[in-house]
């Protein structure tokens, strides 16, 4: 029976991380090609775009109902900002909509429900590791002065942000959990992962939408050109990660 539940337990682990590495992976990915073309270069990017991947992978990884009702008021701000517009789509308009869409639901789901202080904990924590993983990341690359692919990129980002965050979690949410407002918590979380939510749909929307220059849906069309490998090497990282974390006895299963 013990073997029966550890086979289980590795089974579980691989899926879980697999999807949320997956998820980080291509988020990760869209963003580092956003920041590119709005401007940021060298270690910029990828210290930006790993942590804000962190934070929005941490809410849906620790904090599930918060970022479903964030990632909805995303969804229906940003549909109803392109239809109002006539599909006429801004980044920094539609991002700011869906993130004060995000705010007051996150608002309205504190008031309904009493949460705490623990989900914007989670997704500070994620903010961490991702600053913690860009930084050596890029420190590394300056390093070795190597250019890596995305897949390669995203793998190593996701690992060392799983890794991080495990090893960071539990201290470091019990010690900021206790001075977080927790009737910002929630509208906090919520209004992040709707941004991102409007930005995503900014992405790819834009490649369809015709009132867009050619170099602006050349640019969107980048981002999503990065989006696939960056998919497929989260998805390895946080396979592989949440693997190696469950044989050396981080029991991951026990956190959730």
């Amino acid at each position: 029976m013990r073997t029966k539940d550890q086979f289980a337990a590795v089974v579980m682990t691989l899926f879980v991380w697999g999807f949320a590495g997956a998820l980080f992976g291509a988020l990760f990915a869209g963003l580092h090609q956003v920041l590119q073309v709005l401007g940021l270069s060298g270690w910029q990017p990828l210290i930006v775009a790993a942590a804000a991947a962190a934070m929005t992978t941490a809410a849906f990884y620790s904090a599930m109902p918060v970022a479903l009702v964030g990632a909805m008021a995303g969804v229906l701000s940003s549909i109803g900002y392109l239809i109002a517009t006539d599909q006429e789509i801004e980044l920094f308009m539609i991002v700011g909509i869906a993130g004060s869409a995000g705010i007051v639901a996150g608002s309205f789901y504190a008031w309904m429900v009493k949460g705490g202080s623990q989900p914007l904990a989670e997704t500070l924590t994620g903010l961490v590791a991702g600053l913690l993983a860009g930084g050596s990341l890029a420190l590394a690359l300056a390093m070795t002065g190597e250019a890596v692919g995305m897949f390669v990129l995203a793998a190593g980002v996701v690992a060392l942000v799983g890794t991080f965050f495990q090893i960071s979690e539990r201290w470091l949410v019990t010690r900021t959990a206790g001075w977080l407002p927790g009737s910002l918590s929630a509208p906090v979380v919520a209004g992040l992962i709707a941004a991102v939510v409007g930005a995503s749909i900014w992405i790819v929307g834009g490649t369809t939408s015709a009132m867009l220059d050619a170099s602006t849906q050349d640019a969107i069309g980048q981002v999503l050109h990065d989006i696939p490998p960056g998919l497929l090497g989260g998805l390895l990282g946080g396979a592989l990660t949440g693997l190696l974390l469950e044989l050396f006895g981080f029991h991951l299963e026990d956190r959730r």
